[in-house]
C-alpha cells in the first residue's frame, strides 16, 4: 500500500467510561478506529453507539453475549451474530460489515456461518500486547510497537474491567503513529486500500 495506514480496533465495548476517551484520542489525531461491539453492551449504551458511528468510526460485530463460538452449534452461532447485526442496524441504519469472533476462537462451523453471512473475519497482529490482562502500559506499548508496519490491524479492548492502561497505551501509540506519517483508518478502509494495490 502506497499510503501508510494501520487500523486500530477495540473489542468488548461500548463502555461509558473508556469508549468516549478513545473517541477523543482519535478525534485529536484526526483518525478513525473500528469498534467490535458486543450486543449486550450495545443495548446498555445505545446513544454511545450512535455517537461512534456519527464520528465516522466503524462498528464491527463481536456477537451478542461474547461466547466461545466453537462451543456453539451453527444455529447458536448464527443467532449470536444476527442478534447483534440487527441491533447495530437499528441504531445506525446499516449492518456491520466486519466481524471478530470472541477470544479469536472459531472452528469449521464458525467459519462457514461467517462466510454465509458475508463477513471477513478480522484478526490482529499485536496479540502479545495482551492489554486485556492489564500487563502495564509499557508492555502493551512495546508489544504493539513491535508490530507496526503498513497495513496492519491492532487489537485493544475498551470493555470489561479496568481499561485505563489500554487508554494510556493507545494515547501514546496513536501519537507516535501519526507523527511517523501513518493514517489511522477503519478496518473496511484498510481492506479497500489493500485491494486497490
Amino acid at each position: 500500500m502506497s499510503q501508510k495506514a494501520v487500523a486500530i480496533t477495540f473489542d468488548d465495548g461500548p463502555n461509558p467510561i473508556y469508549t468516549p476517551q478513545l473517541l477523543e484520542i482519535f478525534s485529536e489525531a484526526s483518525g478513525k478506529a473500528t469498534f467490535f461491539m458486543i450486543g449486550e453492551q450495545i443495548s446498555a449504551a445505545s446513544a454511545l453507539v450512535q455517537k461512534v458511528a456519527v464520528l465516522g468510526h466503524e462498528i464491527g460485530n463481536h456477537t451478542y453475549t461474547h461466547p466461545k463460538l466453537s462451543e456453539l452449534n451453527r444455529e447458536g452461532c448464527l443467532e449470536e451474530i444476527e442478534r447483534t447485526e440487527r441491533l447495530i442496524e437499528d441504531l445506525i441504519g446499516r449492518k456491520p460489515v466486519v466481524f471478530r469472533p470472541p477470544y479469536l476462537d472459531y472452528n469449521e462451523d464458525t467459519i462457514s456461518v461467517i462466510r454465509q453471512k458475508g463477513y471477513p473475519m478480522i484478526g490482529a497482529v499485536n496479540l502479545e500486547a495482551q492489554d486485556w490482562e492489564m500487563p502495564g502500559v509499557d508492555h502493551i506499548l512495546t508489544k504493539s510497537r513491535d508490530c507496526v508496519e503498513n497495513g496492519r490491524i491492532f487489537i485493544f479492548h475498551d470493555g470489561y474491567g479496568d481499561r485505563s492502561q489500554t487508554i494510556e497505551a493507545v494515547r501514546r501509540l496513536v501519537s507516535e503513529l501519526t507523527s511517523e506519517g501513518y493514517k489511522l483508518v477503519t478496518v473496511s478502509e484498510l481492506l479497500n486500500l489493500s485491494e486497490q494495490e
